[in-house]
């Protein structure tokens, strides 16, 4: 059975909240690191809202976790199995899309693991993630489009994309019938300091 959003909503939040405890910051420190709203911070650790990959990003990244820790259910070992409708689906399109979060290493080099899906017409529109990520795309099914830095990449049904995820890009569906595909992120230094904030 499937996490609900509610539940993962709940379960994010309560793990910001021990990060940041445990870094001795307050919501405003974190707010500021991270470069969102103390507004959303304090929603987040309340578990109020479902917030968008960008936003769960900055808030990994900043702590020093990376996305897999903050969405995943605590490992019993070194191997972590994720079965059929377990995973954290963190994005939802207006007509059915969506985003699981498969798997994941810990930091300091975070790999994630997505299963997308787009059905037509829905677009994903994604900030530039910080400096030296790598992203890797294979389309299974239907047709993607990748745009990469305003770069648009036509994919269909067996091919594959590598381009860099620290600048701008998005993933969308112009033809008539549902688009999957999986994702690699390969997020290196994740916890690293950095001389200033990547999403400034």
């Amino acid at each position: 059975m499937g996490v609900s959003a509610e539940s993962l909503a709940a379960a994010i939040g309560a793990r910001v909240r021990q990060e940041r405890q445990g870094h001795g910051w307050t919501l405003d420190r974190l707010a500021e690191v991270a470069g969102v709203s103390r507004r959303m911070v304090v929603n987040v650790e309340q578990g109020a809202v479902n917030p968008s990959i960008g936003t769960l990003l900055r808030l990994s990244d900043a702590l020093g976790v990376g996305l897999p820790a903050l969405v995943a259910l605590p490992e019993t070992g070194r191997v972590a199995v994720t079965r059929q409708g377990d995973a954290a689906v963190l994005w939802t399109g207006p007509a059915g899309g969506r985003a699981a979060l498969m798997a994941g290493t810990q930091p300091p080099d975070v790999v994630e693991l997505w299963d997308w899906t787009l059905e037509p017409g829905e677009e994903h529109v994604s900030e530039a993630h910080t400096p030296g990520t790598k992203e890797l795309l294979h389309v299974l099914a239907g047709t993607v489009t990748v745009t990469v830095d305003e770069q648009a990449f036509a994919l269909a049904a067996g091919d594959a994309l590598a381009f860099p995820g620290d600048v701008a890009h998005s993933y969308a569906n112009p033809g008539a019938e549902t688009a999957r595909f999986a994702l690699t992120v390969h997020e290196p230094r994740v916890g690293a300091p950095r001389s200033e904030n990547p999403h400034a």
